[in-house]
């Protein structure tokens, strides 16, 4: 074996000292805990300023983004202190290696700085993917984290989001327009039903009046029978507001309409015949 391969192998060993691996081992460590650390801190400020939840979360993600990148880096660099010619020794066959086994993590990891800086989503928005809703909860090196309405988390690669199409409810912004469908008789006043409904919304304590409240109105067929739709639409003060919203105004119509005897189509099904 030539003298240069043997020296070579030599410093490789160097390298995994127990001393070098404490460091490296502690360095990752207090790596992770820092970023824990941004995070809960920036809980405590999003808390403090709601206004501005949806920057401080976009300032953390792309902060974490790039410490743990960088970060692992300098620690690999400076515990292990690899030689240059181990590095280029190893360069060759190791990026052949690590191509293959990371490739899905790389495209994912490309992916990830492409979201960060097209941004057709960002922490906070509320979107779709698929049959999937809900707010986007990070932004990671591999996957988003979404969280859906009824709390569940979900994991989605970020190459999805660069191949697939996702919608987005609010784009960047703390208000969100909402919509909802209410059905009346067409023998019903339908002007009356509509300023009523406009003014439950607009008394709504989640309402967002600084954008336009807009009831629209249209004839549909329900069960063989035309009726009206009413489709309201108007904006949440905040994104996490939209089933309070939703709720809120659904409860105080559907007690108008009783009081005020409202007629609202049904279904009638008729109910099979025994033989």
């Amino acid at each position: 074996m030539p003298s240069s391969d043997i020296s070579a192998l030599i410093e490789a060993g160097s390298l995994f000292k127990f001393r070098n691996i404490s460091y490296l081992i502690i360095g990752m460590v207090t790596l992770v805990w820092s970023v824990r650390f941004i995070q809960d801190r920036a809980k405590s400020l999003h808390e403090k300023f709601p206004a501005r939840r949806l920057l401080i979360l976009q300032i953390v993600t792309i902060f974490t983004f790039f410490i743990y990148i960088f970060g692992t880096i300098f620690l690999v660099m400076n515990a292990l202190r690899p030689p240059r010619e181990l590095l280029i020794a190893l360069g060759g066959s190791a990026a052949v290696a690590i191509g293959f086994a990371t490739k899905d993590i790389f495209a994912s990891l490309v992916a990830g700085l492409i979201l960060l800086f097209d941004r057709p989503f960002q922490v906070g928005d509320r979107v779709k993917y698929g049959e999937i809703y809900g707010e986007i909860n990070s932004i990671g090196l591999r996957a988003v984290r979404l969280v859906t309405l009824d709390d569940s988390v979900v994991t989605i690669p970020n190459l999805k989001f660069i191949t697939d199409a996702v919608s987005s409810g609010n784009a960047g912004a703390l208000d969100m327009m909402i919509e909802i469908p209410f059905y009346i008789s067409l023998d019903e006043d339908v002007k009356k039903v509509r300023d009523l409904l406009y003014e439950i919304v607009v008394t709504s304590r989640f309402v967002y009046l600084k954008k336009p409240v807009s009831i629209v109105v249209k004839e549909v067929e329900i069960a063989g029978r035309l009726a009206y739709r009413l489709t309201i639409k108007a904006y949440v003060l905040d994104v996490r507001y939209e089933k309070s919203f939703e709720t809120d105004v659904t409860i105080r119509a559907s007690r108008y309409f009783q009081e005020l005897a409202v007629r609202r189509p049904l279904l009638f099904v008729a109910s099979p015949t025994s033989k």
